[in-house]
């Protein structure tokens, strides 16, 4: 009887379906987005059971804040196609005390440091040699080339122009303070537009071989298209699946290297600390489970293993946590990524005024113009009642706000 006591958890599911745990107290689930779970709770090779995050909303394909555990099967939109998504965090020796009372210059420092946006004017125009040199040192050009001989369509040509670029939509850099008033760097990246490809590729090759499948069940949603382990695809998709998880990494790697140093151009002398993240958001890896050896598709949630360190942002000018996992078996070792949105970027540009906008990130060095509207603090979910939902899943070990955030 104790565990029920510390479980956080509600039923989602109907009766007679497959489990759906929802750590959704207290934080806001709209209908569709329940509705989505059930569609992919209803495939039989989805189980036992499937996790849902406090942070969860309607998503392409599948649910944003939702761990999918599968057996013999693999979704590729449910991993959607910003693959390896994730965030990267460091903390310094430098205090609030070592930061100018304006923090323009270092903005502007930051952004002139790392290519920001979608399109060319997010890409390198001349490749760093460090992204160059960590390219050549990574394997990740031959791997990748060992994917497009089977699949020509997948291109290479955004591979080096964006390696240490942030992209656009949430992608973010901040300066935070912890509550020692120790400065910390935090970035949400991922694998740019070649993982993009890869993930529309493949999400398009698995809606090709659905409607060649002869199957005994009903699929609910085209974007719930599989591969079948055993197939050339289910381990084309898996090989692809890790150079664009591997890539996300190096590049959330190469951009912190590239603030750094900016940084270093603007601020007093600092080194950095022992504690250092770098956690997947959207990805996909084996594990075990109940028993099971599963593939566990982590779709805006971070893993939470015990002990292990992860990052759960708030949204522009709220309050973001460092944290500490607790290892829940009931959540397949998983927390939220983040706050999660309460409103679609079309609803928050049509209802928060840029008023609205610069009241709320008034204590934030950040674009005040209407092209970040849709980011806006109100567009997201109250990160205290999302942690409250979460508390029998991770520990916060530092809390932080920012105090300068570069948007893509």
């Amino acid at each position: 009887m104790e565990h029920m006591d510390t479980t956080n958890y509600q039923w989602l599911h109907r009766e007679g379906e497959t489990p759906i745990k929802g750590w959704v107290r207290g934080v806001p689930l709209e209908d569709k987005a329940h509705a989505q779970l059930r569609n992919i709770a209803s495939l039989p090779f989805v189980g036992p059971w499937v996790a849902v995050m406090p942070d969860v909303h309607l998503g392409i394909g599948a649910t944003v804040g939702s761990v999918v555990p599968t057996q013999g099967a693999i979704i590729p939109a449910a991993v959607g196609v910003d693959i390896g998504c994730g965030m990267a965090a460091v903390r310094t020796t430098l205090g609030a005390g070592d930061l100018p009372d304006s923090l323009a210059r270092l903005r502007s420092a930051i952004e002139r440091a790392i290519p920001v946006g979608n399109g060319p004017g997010g890409e390198h125009r001349r490749t760093p040699d460090s992204v160059e040199t960590a390219l050549a040192n990574s394997g990740l050009w031959q791997r990748l080339e060992r994917i497009k001989t089977k699949h020509p369509k997948i291109r290479l040509d955004k591979v080096e122009k964006q390696l240490g670029t942030l992209g656009g939509g949430n992608h973010f850099i901040e300066v935070c303070l912890d509550e020692g008033e120790s400065v910390w760097v935090m970035l949400h990246s991922g694998s740019r537009g070649t993982g993009n490809l890869i993930g529309s590729y493949f999400i398009q090759r698995a809606r090709e071989e659905l409607g060649k499948r002869v199957l005994g069940f009903h699929v609910p949603d085209q974007d719930l298209a599989f591969f079948m382990e055993g197939e050339p695809l289910f381990d084309d998709y898996v090989e692809a699946v890790g150079w664009a998880q591997d890539y996300a990494r190096a590049n959330r790697e190469a951009m912190m290297q590239r603030v750094l140093h900016a940084m270093r151009a603007e601020l007093p002398k600092f080194k950095l600390q022992a504690m250092a993240v770098n956690c997947h958001h959207n990805y996909v890896q084996k594990e075990t489970h109940a028993g099971r050896e599963v593939l566990v598709t982590r779709k805006g949630a971070v893993r939470a293993g015990r002990d292990e360190l992860g990052i759960i942002p708030g949204s522009m000018g709220a309050k973001s946590f460092i944290v500490r996992g607790l290892g829940n078996d009931d959540s397949f070792h998983s927390c939220s990524h983040g706050a999660g949105r309460v409103m679609s970027r079309t609803a928050a540009r049509n209802s928060i005024t840029l008023k609205q906008h610069r009241e709320a990130t008034a204590h934030v060095e950040c674009r005040k113009d209407q092209a970040v509207i849709d980011e806006s603090p109100a567009a997201y979910k109250d990160i205290d009642a999302v942690m409250a939902a979460q508390s029998d899943l991770v520990e916060v070990v530092h809390t932080l706000r920012q105090v300068v955030c570069v948007k893509g």
